[in-house]
């Protein structure tokens, strides 16, 4: 009989914010899979690093953060067979994933390839956008109101055209981008409602006004932009 294969969101980088569900699956599991950059650490196993038992394989999928798609559907083709073998063993796989395995979580591709062949859990975590919201003490949507969630590396022009109909704004994957999304909400005359937060939850936290920003942003920053009067007095 093959064993499950479950995806567990870790939260976005605090140990404790790890769910309950998450502990006792990752404690208890006898295989465990995870990406980590190409030749460098990975952040979802160090998240994890406490409760991953030490006699526990590891499955480690080495993924180049290249703009060109191929290498990176190569290295989850490669995790993929290999945790292909071990739930073929009859082991089941709990496969570590920072935030939440389905936004913009990299599961999402391990699913696509394993979970109409093995019987597959979701376990939710912590998503990053909340995180972020809680750090800048920053409430991001009520009543009625709209969240857009956008990716930093759209286009200038796209990015302008989506802020201007959004009320509430939360931009991922900052990181190289950071000048031109500045660039975009200085433009529309909205940097009093911006702010930046980069590695949330974690020591190195920084929580400031979108001016005040560094320079350079880590691939691990948002920036988040409410527009109006705040809606939840």
């Amino acid at each position: 009989m093959s064993g499950k294969l479950y995806g567990v969101g870790l939260g976005p980088g605090d140990p404790e914010l790890m769910t309950l569900r998450a502990h006792r699956l990752i404690s208890g599991a006898k295989v465990v899979a995870y990406p980590a950059l190409a030749g460098g650490a990975s952040f979802a196993r160090s998240i994890a690093a406490d409760v991953i038992a030490k006699d526990a394989r590891e499955i480690v999928m080495d993924v180049p953060m290249t703009v060109a798609r191929g290498p990176a559907q190569a290295a989850y083709d490669t995790g993929a067979a290999q945790i292909s073998e071990a739930l073929e063993a009859g082991d089941d796989v709990v496969c570590l994933c920072e935030g939440d395995p389905f936004f913009y979580g990299s599961f999402m591709y391990l699913f696509a390839r394993l979970s109409q062949r093995f019987d597959t859990e979701i376990v939710p975590g912590v998503t990053s956008i909340t995180t972020c919201a809680a750090a800048a003490k920053m409430p991001l949507a009520a009543r009625n109101e709209r969240l857009t969630v956008l990716p930093g590396p759209l286009p200038e022009a796209e990015l302008r055209a989506r802020i201007e109909g959004a009320e509430s704004v939360a931009i991922m994957k900052v990181g190289r981008h950071l000048a031109k999304i500045r660039g975009v909400i200085d433009g529309l005359g909205l940097m009093g409602r911006a702010v930046y937060v980069e590695r949330a939850s974690l020591p190195e936290e920084v929580v400031c006004p979108l001016a005040d920003a560094p320079e350079n942003a880590p691939y691990f920053s948002m920036i988040l932009l409410t527009k109006g009067a705040d809606p939840w007095l």
